[in-house]
């Protein structure tokens, strides 16, 4: 039975000088990158402002495309569109050509992204645009090329070399697309006056969407309201506290205004033999910490954890109409 023969251990000069090698690669890629989006800020102006005028008037839908690595750019680009409340949808050059046309309509405008400018695959994408009087907003670098000269406003990218070594794998160049792709989206978002409550529509699920949950959407509310009315004496008092679970109750006027709560704590201070045939508005602590329904149940998480309690009760102009527990916001993956 033969062995494999060990292998040489690697030279520990070597392994460190290809480690600087590597750190200093990637150290120069970002550098040129970060250059390049700074001077893409720097570029920006009236075409700029056209664009987003486009694009925030359009009736139907946004429609980006692009071909090879700017397809992928545009494909991101379409999603974060969607996502921040401008209707976008993506479109491959060459399956347009085959029939996918049909998913533009005279409502959208065309956002086409190609780096020369002179992409053979978004002929027909932009015959078709001129034909139906589609608006037309392009990205490229190519000044003065075909996509250039045919948009209704181009957006030129300022010259920059490309972080490979050759200068020929896109990098630089759908890295300035990207960014500028966010800041559009963004500057769209804004002029929109996109909400948080819009933005968690758009993203029921994952982190952003827990992040965004508010306290009317967890808490508890009807019969699960512990809750008595001034006056109500301590033997029901401690009844409702047991019953409802929440270790507290609270106390309200005929018109339902909180005036108060009982908690465990509160009975510890009070404990005699007269507790019990005490009336409860004698008991409760008033000017308690409360909220409201629109509150994110993350800022509600985080006012129960500084004031190291485990619940609060809910209420819209001075009425309790609910009740969380801090075990609400965490089932509910807000932590």
């Amino acid at each position: 039975m033969s062995s494999r023969p060990a292998m040489p251990s690697p030279d520990p000069e070597t392994v460190e000088a290809a480690t600087d090698g590597d750190l200093a690669s990637a150290k120069r890629v970002l550098g040129i990158e970060a250059a390049a989006i700074t001077a893409l800020a720097a570029s920006l102006g009236k075409p700029f402002l056209q664009a987003l005028d486009i694009m925030a008037a359009v009736k139907g839908r946004v429609v980006v495309t692009g071909m090879g690595k700017s397809g992928h750019v545009a494909t991101k680009i379409a999603a974060t569109l969607s996502s921040t409340g401008t209707p976008a949808l993506f479109v491959h050059p060459a399956e347009a050509s085959h029939g996918d046309l049909g998913m533009i309509t005279k409502d959208d405008a065309l956002f086409a992204l190609s780096n020369s400018g002179e992409t053979s695959e978004l002929a027909d994408m932009v015959a078709y645009a001129k034909r139906f009087g589609i608006p037309l907003i392009a990205v490229t670098s190519g000044a003065d090329s075909a996509l250039d000269k045919a948009a209704d406003v181009s957006l030129v990218l300022p010259k920059s070399e490309e972080a490979c070594p050759m200068g020929l794998a896109p990098t630089t160049s759908t890295t300035v697309m990207m960014a500028l792709g966010d800041a559009i989206s963004v500057a769209l978002l804004e002029r929109k006056g996109f909400s948080s409550d819009q933005f968690h529509v758009l993203h029921p699920g994952g982190k952003l969407g827990r992040l965004l949950i508010k306290v009317s959407e967890i808490m508890h509310t009807g019969d699960e309201l512990p809750l008595i009315e001034v006056g109500t004496p301590m033997a029901d008092a401690l009844i409702e506290m047991t019953t409802k679970s929440f270790g507290c109750v609270g106390i309200a006027d005929a018109k339902g205004m909180l005036m108060g709560v009982i908690t465990d704590g509160d009975l510890r201070r009070h404990m005699s033999p007269d507790l019990l045939g005490r009336d409860s508005g004698d008991v409760m602590t008033k000017g308690v910490q409360t909220m409201a329904p629109e509150m994110l149940a993350s800022e509600a998480l985080a006012i129960m954890n500084s004031r190291s309690i485990t619940n609060i009760f809910v209420t819209e102009g001075g009425r309790a109409i609910g009740i969380l527990h801090i075990h609400d916001c965490l089932r509910a993956g807000v932590a």
